[in-house]
């Protein structure tokens, strides 16, 4: 008897939930071995770092140790910094990138979609943001500090150019790479260039411009701390210029750790916004 004498075959669909239980059972316990893996391999580096310090095969007073740099946090937090409190210092670095991170992204997007929609706009400027793009960007904080002086102006200014480059290249690449057949149906169906814009090319877009969110606010950070580095009367740049200038590295790197935390804190935000906007798109435990 043949195949088509039988009909098509019957699908178990008793086994479809046991498959789906199983891929969330392995999606976890990977979770759990990844964050473990994790865990392990940063507490190897830290225990090596301070037993190396201790023994001196690196130089403690230049490398610091995991435990001092521990000391020098617990000290700013529970005592404040020379600057005044360790929370004041956060939130004025913090509101200088939170800042010219929304300053940056909102004009990345918007010349980023105007070119893209435009070819004669993108051949007139093309050329000269190619220009301003081959700049190095941290070269520029000093020009800032000059125009702005040592207020939150100069460092809000450093944190837009650093991101607004990243955005920029990504929502001229997405607004591109919308697909035709949407854009002609579109216009088909009657809807104007700004309707097009607004309900095709922008929401295709979207998922371009979160890639270069996740990386420009790590470029915000930067611009700040560049900023208040070279001149500032707050912040964790200016921490940062002080340890230096008094040969405490444990400052320095404590500087980091609290940047690094800030960043992940970002990171994990925008993670959890941009999940919440794409629920279509499969997660990497159902791929």
């Amino acid at each position: 008897m043949s195949p088509e004498v039988l009909g098509p075959p019957v699908v178990d669909t008793a086994k479809i939930p046991g498959r789906a239980h199983t891929r969330a059972r392995a999606a976890r316990k990977r979770k759990i071995v990844v964050g473990a893996a994790r865990v392990l391999l940063l507490v190897a580096v830290l225990g090596l770092w301070e037993v190396l310090s201790r023994a001196e095969v690196i130089d403690p007073f230049n490398f610091s140790m995991p435990s001092k740099i521990w000391e020098q946090i617990h000290t700013w937090v529970m005592h404040g910094t020379a600057l005044g409190s360790l929370g004041e210092q956060i939130w004025y670095t913090l509101h200088e990138a939170l800042l010219g991170w929304v300053i940056g992204v909102v004009a990345g997007v918007i010349f980023g979609i105007a070119l893209g929609r435009i070819a004669l706009l993108a051949d007139i400027l093309g050329p000269y943001i190619k220009v301003l793009n081959s700049i190095p960007r941290i070269v520029l904080a000093p020009i800032f500090v000059i125009w702005f002086g040592l207020g939150p102006a100069s460092k809000v200014a450093s944190a837009v150019v650093l991101v607004f480059f990243p955005v920029f290249f990504n929502a001229f690449q997405g607004a591109r790479e919308v697909d035709r057949n949407l854009v002609a149906n579109a216009r088909i169906l009657g809807a104007s260039d700004r309707r097009v814009t607004l309900q095709v090319v922008i929401p295709s877009a979207t998922s371009w411009i979160f890639t270069s969110l996740h990386v420009s606010f790590g470029f915000a950070l930067i611009g700040a701390i560049v900023g208040e580095y070279i001149g500032a009367t707050k912040g964790i740049g200016l921490l940062v210029a002080q340890s230096q200038g008094t040969f405490n590295a444990a400052g320095v790197y404590a500087a980091m750790v609290i940047l690094a935390v800030v960043a992940l804190l970002a990171e994990g935000l925008l993670t959890f916004a941009e999940r919440r906007i794409f629920r279509w798109k499969p997660s990497e435990s159902d791929r």
